[in-house]
């Protein structure tokens, strides 16, 4: 014996709470601060994993990117605005959007909708020097504007022009732009249909490409590029019930901006092709149903118009209030045409002067007429 007084049952209880109360206070509020002060001092870099080779795939974006990036260019906007009372002019920021470097004369191209109504543009290039832009000629119709600056030779980096006559859907597109601001952005995707329709604020915009590259605001004007770093688009709107990037995004196809843009720079303005016809959807849809044929039904015709010269017959009206339906247009160029929509779509694939072979359904003998285009 050691001649301690054994415990009672009420002090072994208490000792007991007192070790309890002890480790709980150790473990919940010690041995954290400990742990942590012992993982501090022994704590190292851990070994760097060797990567190994970047993909092929990787490669070509990265190419890409280094390619073509030093050709787009960073537009903002500004407004002026004037005090009817005191007359004084305070010019405020407008928008911001993308562009791309044309040709080593400092022209720029854009959309339409990113210059619209401005004051002022201005024009950052890859070296972040902005200058002074002044507008050169636009197609409000195409979405297109083209800008000028001046700038050093060595600075100007012309993009390399594709062809998106021959575009196939599922192949890989990269878009370039300044998305919310941010300069510079690649994203990449798909062709994802061909020969879409949408409508814009500044009308319906026929045959462009559709894409689930991310295109966002601010992405606007900038390039749609191919596998192969070549311009084969320009970014001109989403679809998106948020105003976000929702996977549907619309480009210009190149072959229409190589076609309307030389027009610009020489001119200002390009002059689309016209028949010189008056048509109505809902006429044609009357009538054509009556004969079970697809095409647009001819209403008048301009004097002294293509559609004139070529001897096309529009459709006219009898004392009782008949309708004698005219020249019914079932097809321009080996293209068949239901709506006005689709004549004009197929008409802008053509250059005013092309002679383009109209098929017509002429009371009940189907007919091929060429004609020249004004």
């Amino acid at each position: 014996m050691n001649g301690r007084p054994p415990l009672d049952p009420t002090q072994r209880t208490l000792r007991l709470a007192i070790w309890l109360a002890a480790a709980l206070i150790f473990f919940y509020w010690v041995w954290p601060s400990l742990q942590g002060w012992l993982l501090t001092v022994t704590a190292k870099p851990r070994a760097v994993t060797p990567r190994g080779e970047l993909t092929q795939m990787e490669k070509t974006n990265i190419a890409i990117f280094r390619q073509a990036s030093p050709s787009v260019v960073y537009i903002t906007t500004t407004q002026d605005f004037i005090n009817l009372w005191t007359r004084d002019i305070t010019r405020i920021p407008r928008g911001t959007g993308s562009g791309f470097v044309w040709d080593a004369h400092g022209h720029i191209v854009t959309n339409y909708h990113v210059v619209k109504d401005a004051s002022a543009a201005y024009v950052r290039l890859a070296d972040q020097k902005t200058y002074r832009a002044v507008l050169v000629g636009a197609s409000p119709a195409d979405d297109l504007a083209v800008l000028r600056i001046q700038a050093a030779f060595s600075l100007l980096k012309p993009l390399p022009i594709g062809s998106s006559h021959d575009l196939k859907v599922g192949q890989v597109v990269y878009a370039i732009g300044n998305p919310f601001g941010l300069d510079h952005t690649l994203t990449t995707g798909v062709i994802s249909a061909l020969d879409r329709t949408i409508r814009t604020e500044g009308g319906v915009i026929h045959g462009l490409i559709q894409t689930d590259a991310a295109i966002n605001p601010g992405n606007s004007g900038g390039p749609l590029l191919d596998s192969a770093g070549r311009l084969v688009g320009i970014n001109t709107a989403i679809y998106s019930p948020s105003g976000a990037y929702a996977g549907i995004g619309f480009a210009v196809p190149v072959d229409r901006v190589n076609r309307v843009v030389p027009r610009l720079i020489a001119h200002g303005h390009y002059q689309h092709p016209r028949l010189g016809v008056v048509v109505d959807d809902q006429m044609s849809r009357a009538v054509t149903a009556k004969l079970g044929v697809e095409g647009v039904l001819v209403l008048k015709v301009e004097a002294g118009s293509a559609a004139a010269e070529a001897g096309i017959r529009g459709s006219r009206v009898t004392e009782d209030g008949s309708l004698i339906p005219g020249d019914i247009i079932l097809a321009v160029g080996g293209h068949q045409v239901s709506s006005a929509d689709e004549l004009r779509a197929v008409l802008d694939k053509h250059q005013v002067g092309d002679q383009v072979t109209l098929k017509l359904l002429r009371g009940d003998r189907v007919m091929d007429l060429p004609v020249l285009l004004q």
